[in-house]
């Protein structure tokens, strides 16, 4: 299989594409005015301790809070450890150390969190230090963990915290000994470490030098937490490129080809720095042609933003986001290869079962995902899809839960939401349909202007109004010469005067009065 990170860099945003054999396996999107936050740690103050919901909400100088669930205070990392890190720790007994409190001294103005009965002791107004784990969605404000990381190329740090990890992906019991030997070597005072997938095989010599820059990186959030006052931002995680150069560029990828001088410096700087011998697989693409469309990516991109998937065999997914989870129909098309409806169906739900683990990934869709399969009669062709789902969701960076299929052909997923998914990061709510996808039937349009010019010929107002909407229902207001207008002005007294305007939602329109142009009640506004 050959794998490429395909790397597309602007003024406006940069866009990097993990493909395999041409197919697109991964899409990361980075834009200037929204940077990726997951990683950043900030010196934030209490702004709200809400026991009710075991959470505290934290000011960080954003425009909504920072929320900060009691679970997150106090963890050693075990959450934030999914986050950061594209593996899991390892969880055998035998592999932890002695540990403190993971809070942070008191030393540089942040007060310790203290523990009464195992719930968390926060005031208003208390300053503490925070590491983001999850980005704003929509409405709500990141989410944050008082367990601090430090991610680099070959481990991560853990100040305050003695437990030693190792990637659960690396099996040999070999080697993973032999890492966790290095680590207890290296391993500061008072610190855990987390053995990533990419130190398999790798020479002490290199392990040493990353926990050494990390340590660095610590002492320079300590300083700065020190002369900061909150809410201030006192250590930035690596931006979305250079992010994934270090967790996914690995012995697989055969190249890394970017279009942008800069970048490419960049990338070939911080590769030299981490692996030398890697450095001649990183290329500077210096062709005219759009790099996206050289190697058909474009394409593959549009059509993470449609509702419907197609599938090779001729069936398809439907996919719908809602507020609460997203929703996915499997259909079979015009799919029939075997006389047999129940083998159809199993062949169906089998690819669909592949197609949608891909497009979680691709999309980057996390939460609560519903998925309708065709309904199977067979509970061992149910147990087929259930472990088909299974196998292709370990090849998610993300941490993915799986309930076996119902009786009826229902499977309900949950999946580590980190950051807004593709729908959300890169479209915006239609201002006409408010999102729904639906618009007001003009007939109905047209009945409630009436409406609105009969209500307010009852009021004692000025009899000299303006009226304002969209072209599209003026175009109807004045079709004809007796036109609408012309029949509400005798009907009602009025002396109406139409005005067009092309910034209204399609289905609102607006009176004014005709002198000072001030909006007239808002019970006449729609």
């Amino acid at each position: 299989m050959l794998k490429e990170i395909i790397i597309n860099s602007s003024s406006e945003q940069t866009r990097v594409a993990i493909t395999e054999d041409g197919n697109l396996a991964d899409f990361f999107v980075d834009y200037p005015e929204n940077r990726r936050m997951v990683g950043d740690v900030y010196l934030g103050k209490v702004a709200r301790v809400l026991p009710g919901i075991k959470a505290a909400f934290i000011d960080i100088g954003m425009k909504h809070d920072a929320f900060l669930h009691f679970s997150d205070i106090g963890q050693k990392t075990k959450e934030l450890q999914s986050v950061l890190d594209d593996d899991d720790e390892d969880d055998d007994p035998d592999s932890r150390m002695p540990s403190e409190f993971a809070s942070v001294v008191n030393e540089f103005k942040v007060n310790a969190v203290e523990l009464i009965n195992g719930v968390p002791r926060l005031q208003k107004g208390q300053n503490i230090l925070i590491q983001i784990t999850k980005e704003p969605v929509n409405n709500k404000g990141v989410r944050v963990s008082s367990s601090i990381s430090i991610p680099g190329r070959f481990c991560v740090l853990l100040p305050f915290d003695g437990k030693i990890g190792v990637s659960k992906k690396i099996q040999e019991y070999k080697e993973r000994k032999r890492l966790r030997s290095i680590a207890r070597s290296i391993l500061p005072k008072d610190c855990g470490l987390i053995i990533r997938t990419v130190a398999k095989n790798q020479p002490e010599e290199l392990l040493a030098e990353d926990l050494k820059y990390l340590k660095k990186q610590w002492e320079t959030l300590v300083r700065a937490a020190k002369e900061e006052e909150p809410p201030k931002l006192v250590y930035q995680d690596l931006s979305t490129t250079i992010s994934v150069i270090r967790d996914l560029f690995n012995s697989d990828v055969a190249r890394v080809r970017i279009d942008s001088k800069k970048l490419y410096k960049q990338v070939e700087e911080y590769i030299l720095s981490v692996h030398p011998e890697w450095a001649s697989k990183v290329e500077f693409y210096k062709f005219n042609k759009p790099i996206f469309e050289a190697f058909h990516i474009d394409d593959q991109i549009r059509s993470l933003f449609v509702r419907k998937v197609s599938m090779k065999s001729g069936g398809y997914l439907i996919i719908e986001h809602t507020e609460a989870m997203v929703v996915i129909d499997v259909n079979s098309g015009k799919y029939a290869a075997n006389k047999e409806q129940e083998m159809n169906s199993l062949r169906t739900d089998l690819e669909a079962a592949r197609e949608i683990s891909r497009q979680l990934r691709l999309r980057d869709i996390g939460g609560l995902i519903v998925i309708d399969f065709i309904d199977l009669e067979d509970d061992r062709n149910r147990k087929k899809v259930y472990d088909e789902l299974k196998k292709e969701f370990r090849r998610d960076r993300a941490k993915v839960s799986v309930l076996p299929m119902s009786d009826f052909g229902i499977v309900e997923i949950t999946r580590q939401r980190i950051r807004q998914n593709i729908m959300q990061a890169l479209t915006e709510v239609c201002p006409s349909c408010d999102g729904s996808g639906l618009l007001v039937k003009k007939a109905h349009i047209i009945y409630d202007i009436e409406e609105t010019f009969k209500r307010y010929s009852l009021t004692k107002q000025s009899r000299r109004i303006v009226f304002q909407c969209r072209p599209e229902v003026a175009s109807i207001l004045t079709a004809g010469f007796f036109n609408k207008i012309f029949q509400y002005k005798w009907k009602y007294g009025l002396f109406v005067k139409l005005e067009i305007d092309e910034t209204l939602p399609y289905e609102k329109f607006k009176l004014l009065y005709r002198n000072n142009r001030e909006e007239i009640v808002d019970d006449f506004n729609k």
